[in-house]
C-alpha cells in the first residue's frame, strides 16, 4: 500500500485560499473473503481471467487499517459464501440519520445481499426502510450538502428516486448515467467535502467525470457545482474517482495521477491505497465502503 496519511491528530490542512477540516466518519465494510469473479454483470467483469481472493484480502486490509489509521470507526458486517460482491458494501443500502434504505438489486446474482444487509441494519439498531424499487444503495445515491444526487441508467431506476426522497424528505437529483463502464454513480462522482457557499449556503465540493453523464445531467452538475473538479477518462477509468473522503484525507487509487495532483492543488490530502484486484469485480475503494450515518 502507498499511503500518505497524515497522523490522526493532523486533521487540518490550509492553502492560501482554502481551508480543508477532518470529519470523523463511521464506515461498514466487508471483508472479501469469498472474492472472485464467476458472473458478468459489468463490462470490468471477465470470468476467464483469473482472480487472487488471497490478494483481494491484502488489498482490502490496507483500505480497513487506513481508515482506523486515521481516526474513523469501521464495522464489519459478516461475508456469507457464494455472494462474492458483498465486498461492495456501498451498494448494500443508503443510511442517514439512523435511517437504513435498503437496496433490491437489479442481477438475480446480488438478489441475497439485500436481506443480509437489512438484516444487519435492524441488528445494529438502524430504523429501516424496505425498498420497494430497484435501487443499488450507494452505488447510485450520494448526499451532497443537504441534496441527494442519485443515478440510473444502468442500475437504479428513476423510480427509486422518488422512493428515497419519500424515505429522506430530501431534495433528490436525478443523473443520467450514460457510458457503461460506469455503471454507479459513485464510479463517476466523488463527494469530497460539504462547504460553507454565499449568503451561509451550503454546499458541497464534488470531483466528476463530465462524459459519464447525459448531457441534461451534465448541465446539472454544471451549474449546481461550478466548481468542481473534472477528471480525465484516464482517471476516471482507473476508478479514481470511486474514492472516499472526510474532507481532508482523500483516498484513491494511486494509478490516479492526475486526479491526485488536482487534490493537491485544492488543499486536499490524497492517500493511496492500490486496491486493484478488486477492480477486476469492478469495484473500487468507495465501493467497498458504506457511510453510516448518525
Amino acid at each position: 500500500m502507498q499511503n500518505t496519511a497524515p497522523a490522526p491528530e493532523a486533521t487540518v490542512t490550509q492553502t492560501r485560499t482554502q481551508t480543508r477540516i477532518q470529519q470523523h466518519r463511521r464506515y461498514l465494510m466487508c471483508r472479501p473473503e469469498h472474492f472472485t469473479v464467476s458472473y458478468t454483470i459489468n463490462p470490468w467483469m471477465e470470468p476467464a481471467n483469473p482472480t487472487d481472493t488471497a490478494l483481494a484480502v491484502r488489498q482490502w486490509q490496507s483500505l480497513y487499517d487506513t481508515y482506523l489509521a486515521l481516526g474513523h470507526e469501521v464495522e464489519l458486517i459478516d461475508p456469507i459464501e457464494g455472494l462474492p460482491d458483498m465486498v461492495y458494501t456501498a451498494n448494500g443500502g443508503f443510511v442517514i440519520g439512523g435511517t437504513a434504505y435498503g437496496a433490491k438489486f437489479r442481477f438475480q446474482e446480488r438478489v441475497p445481499e439485500g436481506p443480509a444487509f437489512m438484516d444487519w441494519f435492524r441488528d445494529n439498531g438502524f430504523d429501516v426502510a424496505e425498498p420497494v424499487e430497484v435501487n443499488e444503495g450507494e452505488g447510485d445515491f450520494l448526499l451532497v450538502g443537504d441534496a441527494i444526487l442519485a443515478g440510473m441508467g444502468f442500475r437504479s431506476t428513476g423510480d427509486s428516486h422518488g422512493e428515497l426522497a419519500r424515505v429522506f424528505g430530501k431534495d433528490v437529483v436525478s443523473l443520467t448515467l450514460v457510458d457503461p463502464r460506469f455503471y454507479h454513480l459513485d464510479t463517476a462522482i466523488a463527494v469530497l467535502d460539504p462547504v460553507e457557499g454565499p449568503g451561509g449556503v451550503e454546499r458541497a465540493n464534488i470531483a466528476y467525470l463530465e462524459h459519464a453523464f447525459d448531457e441534461r445531467s451534465q448541465a446539472i452538475l454544471a451549474e449546481r457545482y461550478p466548481d468542481a473538479i473534472r477528471v480525465s477518462d484516464a482517471d476516471g477509468s482507473v476508478f479514481g474517482l470511486n474514492s472516499a473522503s472526510d474532507g481532508l484525507n482523500v483516498i484513491i487509487s494511486p494509478r490516479a495521477k492526475g486526479f491526485e495532483a488536482q487534490l493537491r492543488e485544492r488543499g486536499y490530502n490524497p492517500v493511496l491505497v492500490d486496491l486493484s484486484e478488486l477492480l477486476l469485480g469492478g469495484g473500487g475503494i468507495k465501493c467497498c465502503t458504506l457511510e453510516l450515518r448518525s
